[in-house]
């Protein structure tokens, strides 16, 4: 079982997920969509296509632009399309992604 927590909220959780580039892709059944909300953030990666990015919103806490997702992928990345990823960031200072 693999688990993405911040301030002590299970954000995800599952015991399927794809390793990409170093992150734990959640499918999205796994995930606990009311403390994601939609942000501002593009970003086009070459092989995987369109990112979606999300804010993460835990109580009065907003840690912004701390997941991601490719809803619609380019064909390379269809195996984890709407799966999504979460920042882990430096010293423990993002979600914890736990195996």
């Amino acid at each position: 079982m693999v688990r993405a927590v911040w301030n002590d909220v299970v954000l995800a959780e599952s015991d399927k997920y794809e390793m990409v580039e170093g992150n734990v892709y959640f499918p999205p059944e796994s995930v606990k969509w009311d403390y994601l909300k939609p942000g501002d953030k593009q970003y086009t990666c070459p092989w995987k296509g369109k990112a979606t990015y999300y804010d993460i919103m835990v109580g009065d806490q907003v840690k912004e632009k701390s997941a991601w997702s490719y809803p619609e992928p380019k064909e390379a990345a269809k195996y984890f399309k709407g799966y999504v990823a979460f920042e882990t960031g430096f010293f423990g200072r993002g979600v914890q992604v736990k195996t």
